[in-house]
């Protein structure tokens, strides 16, 4: 509680927001992703959703709760709402948009990947979320942009005021041909710290391959949500012991 009221004086509006955190997922599903990759790709975020951990988080304070929205996308045309906008007050919130996952028939694979026309629709999902304390776009991808605005030829100005685009990056053997070589991996996340995240702590995570996104996704989810949970987390565990 004591966090909370800290976290009010900091921000002015937060005591009054009906969110902690509206965060969209946005997942690459161009057909660069191979059909067992999409599968990795959607178990993963069912998975670190359902880690203790983060559950623990998603359910801290159900009266300002955190409100989840997935798509998918590929080209500049092609983004599809998977789970709209849920508010998650408790468990069977989070089983709701765990089964919406589960039960999902993938969307257009474009042969393009088209990340700024992903951006710009995330910001338009995100933009009538502003009575939350965090807006957070979250754009996964195996591939540079090819098709559509380019992420760097997106001004600022078209991003709503506090939202944050956060990266996640995965290496995939359909870069250039079977095998991906570290340094193209490396590239790519260079390619998204310079062009794809915005905000002043805005970040990338890296997954080595598909195999590795579930343990990528979860360690990203909680950089982005236990910013305004830790202290909550660390009093209740002290008033248990």
């Amino acid at each position: 509680m004591i966090r909370i009221c800290l976290l009010s004086l900091l921000l002015p509006g937060m005591a009054q927001a009906a969110c902690r955190q509206a965060l969209s997922l946005g997942l690459d599903v161009s057909s660069s992703v191979d059909p067992s990759e999409y599968l990795l790709q959607l178990e993963g975020v069912i998975a670190a959703l359902n880690a203790p951990v983060v559950r623990e988080i998603l359910f801290l304070q159900p009266d300002a709760p955190i409100r989840l929205h997935v798509f998918e996308w590929s080209g500049p045309v092609n983004q599809t709402v998977i789970v709209p906008w849920t508010a998650i007050e408790n468990p069977a919130d989070l089983d709701a948009i765990t089964e919406r996952l589960r039960g999902h028939t993938r969307g257009v694979a474009a042969p393009n990947t088209a990340i700024g026309s992903a951006m710009l629709a995330g910001f338009a999902y995100l933009e009538d979320h502003s009575d939350c304390w965090i807006r957070t776009l979250d754009i996964s991808g195996d591939g540079e942009t090819n098709a559509g605005p380019l992420p760097e030829e997106i001004p600022l100005s078209a991003t709503p005021t506090g939202v944050t685009v956060n990266g996640l990056v995965v290496g995939s053997g359909n870069f250039f041909g079977d095998i991906v070589s570290g340094e193209a991996l490396d590239n790519l996340v260079v390619y998204y710290e310079e062009n794809v995240i915005r905000g002043p702590v805005a970040f990338v995570e890296v997954a080595e391959d598909y195999d590795d996104y579930a343990a990528t996704m979860e360690r990203k989810l909680l950089r982005e949500l236990s910013a305004l949970a830790v202290g909550q987390i660390h009093t209740r565990h002290e008033s248990d012991g």
